[in-house]
């Protein structure tokens, strides 16, 4: 996965993440827009996304943070 798959995927869980979105929902409505996305591209999008958003918008970086977590503790598919 390229850098700018990356971002796009990033930019797309910064726009649906919302407090109460299961994990596995968020993947689903990714996976909409990014049909060749895996769940580990996904997760790492959403690290990038903390890191790189963390001072604009703490709500969606803690929403973030517990799914990035949630997958990174998860087996592979």
């Amino acid at each position: 996965m390229d850098a700018s798959e990356l971002q796009a995927i990033g930019d797309t869980l910064i726009r649906l993440v919302t407090p109460g979105t299961t994990p596995k929902d968020l993947v689903k409505a990714v996976r909409k827009e990014h049909p060749g996305a895996r769940k580990k591209d996904i997760a790492r999008a959403a690290f990038h996304v903390i890191v790189a958003n963390a001072d604009q918008d703490s709500g969606k970086s803690r929403n973030l943070q517990a799914f990035a977590l949630a997958e990174r503790t998860q087996q592979s598919e």
